[in-house]
């Protein structure tokens, strides 16, 4: 489990929170004394496949049925021209 001050919370919320996501817990302190625990709802996916499954139940994405290792094993494109800036 992360510790981190209030202020570093309010400064990087967005990190903090892709942690929890992630299935990490987070503890907050005020001043040293901890005062809260950030943790992912229960019942939420913590990983992509679970979340697939999950999209793939309620009807918003279907799940692919062609073979895609023909296209994986193509040669890369060649393009004319550079993309580097």
């Amino acid at each position: 489990m992360m510790t981190v001050s209030v202020s570093e919370l309010k400064a990087r919320l967005s990190e903090y929170l892709r942690t929890v996501r992630r299935g990490g817990e987070v503890q907050i302190l005020d001043r040293g004394t901890p005062i809260a625990r950030l943790t992912g709802m229960q019942g939420a996916p913590t990983d992509a496949g679970a979340l697939r499954q999950r999209l793939i139940s309620a009807g918003v994405v279907r799940s692919g049925s062609g073979d895609s290792s023909k296209v994986l094993d193509d040669e890369p494109i060649q393009l004319g021209t550079s993309l580097l800036v």
